[in-house]
């Protein structure tokens, strides 16, 4: 039996989790955050974020028809950015390695991720009714 929760309980802790909450769920500087990036936009959804120990929080809007996600750390610090962006408006290198991903798939979205001072350019991609995320920097080099 305790093997079995030896091998259990990792699995179980390295588990993601996603929950939807309410901005008066947030921890406060959390909601100044949310209310600060949120201005202008219409904010779609929240949710809480669960990996090992750390927590993150996400808020969802919208920016004049285009998704625009915030992630925050738990002192309300931005962690991410991900923006909806037109294809053509992102680096030659990067459009061209998107679009040969492509295929026969279907482009859905192109955002532009700022992680910290990185950023990089992800392409949702439908094959065959299954999403498929191609992430790649400037120089269209694939992003892990």
């Amino acid at each position: 039996m305790k093997l079995i929760l030896c091998v259990l309980i990792p699995l179980l802790e390295a588990q993601d989790t996603e929950t939807k909450v309410q901005m008066k769920d947030l921890p406060r500087a959390v909601q100044a955050a949310v209310k600060e990036q949120s201005k202008g936009a219409t904010l779609v959804g929240l949710a809480k974020e669960q990996e090992g120990t750390t927590i993150r929080y996400e808020a969802e809007m919208k920016v004049n028809g285009r998704t625009r996600d915030v992630t925050f750390d738990e002192a309300g610090k931005i962690v991410t950015v991900e923006q909806e962006v037109d294809i053509a408006g992102i680096p030659a290198p990067a459009r061209a390695a998107i679009q040969k991903s492509v295929g026969k798939g279907k482009l859905e979205l192109v955002e532009t991720v700022t992680a910290g001072t990185t950023t990089y350019y992800e392409a949702h991609i439908h094959f065959d009714g299954k999403e498929v995320e191609v992430k790649v920097d400037a120089h269209g080099q694939t992003v892990k």
